[in-house]
């Protein structure tokens, strides 16, 4: 399963996250403006929305990206993912059990599963998922949090501890450090406010993340 994952990075190492709040954009709207930088999956991450609200946005996020060739990951919401035929979901320690996702999702979807710590993800790993999201590696503002800070130490171990599961590092993730973080063992970074903030800049930061090109902020 893990190569499902790995086949819709297409040999990038970034999985950008989209933010309403931060982004003022709708998700449709960000999935558009990440695509033009280059990404080829992308999570849908919504807080705020009715489920209703939700599924309206993220079915016009997914006609975007079908028409891009971008995959699309639900964060949270097994409904919603089933329903629209996304390509994945992204589970927390509270959401379904992955198992129960992958029941109803069938095989050949994409589910990754949130960890704080080694312990987490160790039992992750023995998981039917097809990857694993450790953090916060570094702080962050983006999510309001009570787990430790997993560092740069501890991702190495657990990236020791779960073999070859693939893994996306999250919190705090900067294009300064996200090279230290792929290092350490991780697979991916996911971003939020590194591609955010500052407001309008999204395309040129996802560039820069996958090293595309070489252009300034300012």
């Amino acid at each position: 399963m893990s190569s499902t994952f790995l086949n819709a990075l297409a040999g990038t190492h970034l999985y950008p996250v989209t933010d309403r709040p931060l982004s003022l954009l709708s998700h449709a709207e960000q999935v558009a403006q990440l695509s033009d930088g280059g990404a080829t999956l992308v999570q849908l991450r919504e807080k705020l929305l009715s489920a209703l609200d939700f599924y309206n946005e993220a079915e016009v996020a997914l006609q975007v990206a079908r028409e891009r060739g971008v995959k699309i990951i639900i964060n949270d919401r097994v409904d919603i993912a089933l329903a629209l035929k996304a390509d994945g979901v992204h589970l927390g320690q509270d959401d379904l059990p992955p198992a129960a996702a992958r029941r109803i999702l069938g095989p050949d979807v994409i589910i990754g599963f949130s960890t704080h710590n080694p312990e987490q993800a160790i039992v992750a790993a023995t998981m039917p998922v097809d990857y694993l999201a450790i953090g916060p590696i570094f702080p962050t503002t983006t999510k309001q949090t009570s787990n430790p800070i997993v560092g740069i130490d501890g991702l190495r171990l657990v990236r020791q501890a779960v073999g070859t599961v693939p893994i996306v590092a999250i919190g705090g993730i900067t294009f300064e450090n996200s090279g230290n973080v792929l290092s350490a063992g991780a697979d991916a970074v996911a971003v939020i406010r590194g591609i955010w903030m500052p407001a309008g800049k999204a395309t040129i930061l996802t560039k820069r993340f996958l090293n595309k090109t070489e252009l300034e902020l300012y």
